[in-house]
């Protein structure tokens, strides 16, 4: 057993943080679950605390969750994190690169620049260019910038009159004060969480529609299951997590009829998809990873 200190930064409670934090106290001894919502910053002294730990002097900490939904607020969170990281605690995934994709616009930007395929995609505050878009593309799904498992996600068809358009994003507009406006595509009733560690691939699993919904998210009934991705769907979804610095992630892809795309990179990756859809235990794999990344610096250092 290793003498090492590390956190967890969740949502106590939540299965995904305790597996987390039960496997860290099973290899260390040490157990510590950081509601960020109660950290304190003082940046005069300097010193960062949660309830009585210094999270200064902690060896390590592993951000699992941030928040049970995003917003702006949670930039500010990894901000923390990343006065902490400064202190010299090693953090995974580095604060700096889960704020590139908190915010769904840089995330989608970054997969652009690297020209990884994506469902047409049209960003806006122009209210007559969303219209032209909605006619264009013929059906599409409205995305906050801030959201997660298609929460905030509206659907709107170009056979809706145009009154009916109008007011739709008009609605949504006056919520979010812009546009992120993408065709929906035709999905064979199920998508992918791609899943890396550290950069290597670990396996995919399959998140499987209930038929009554749009979407395949588990929160709207979806159950997972194994699959097997081609070459071409590993190799795409590799060259899309590359381009952000992530420890551990999952990365969401979908076969359709123009060929597979890319819907995006998560900011922290799940561990449920891997268990029930694959038998793996991620979070495991993943406490390995972090102890022998943290015994390897130290003795390099040392």
């Amino acid at each position: 057993m290793t003498s090492l200190k590390i956190g967890v930064v969740g949502i106590p409670g939540k299965w995904s943080t305790e597996v987390l934090a039960d496997e860290i106290e099973a290899k260390t001894g040490f157990r510590c679950v950081i509601d960020i919502e109660k950290v304190v910053a003082d940046l005069s002294t300097p010193a960062v605390t949660f309830e009585e730990e210094c999270l200064c002097k902690l060896d390590a900490i592993i951000i699992k969750k941030i928040s049970q939904t995003y917003s702006p607020m949670v930039i500010d969170r990894l901000e923390i994190l990343r006065f902490v990281e400064s202190c010299g605690v090693k953090i995974y995934s580095k604060p700096s690169e889960i704020i590139r994709l908190v915010d769904r616009m840089s995330c989608t930007v970054s997969l652009a620049k690297a020209k990884i395929p994506m469902p047409k995609t049209l960003i806006t505050e122009d209210m007559d260019a969303a219209i032209s878009a909605v006619k264009t593309f013929g059906e599409v799904v409205l995305k906050p910038l801030f959201s997660t498992k298609a929460r905030g996600m509206q659907v709107i068809s170009s056979d809706q009159n145009d009154k009916k358009i109008r007011q739709a994003l008009q609605e949504f507009y006056d919520t979010h004060q812009f546009f992120y406006i993408q065709q929906k595509l035709k999905l064979p009733g199920h998508d992918m969480g791609v899943v890396f560690l550290n950069g290597e691939y670990q396996g995919t699993y399959a998140r499987v529609g209930n038929g009554e919904s749009w979407n395949t998210t588990i929160n709207s009934g979806g159950k997972y299951a194994k699959v097997e991705p081609s070459d071409e769907i590993i190799q795409m979804a590799h060259r899309a997590q590359a381009q952000f610095d992530l420890t551990y992630t999952t990365v969401d892809i979908a076969e359709t009829e123009q060929g597979p795309v890319c819907f995006e990179v998560s900011a922290f990756g799940g561990f449920k998809g891997a268990k029930e859809g694959l038998g793996i235990d991620m979070a495991k794999a993943y406490v390995d990873h972090v102890i022998q990344d943290l015994q390897t610096t130290k003795n390099i250092v040392e």
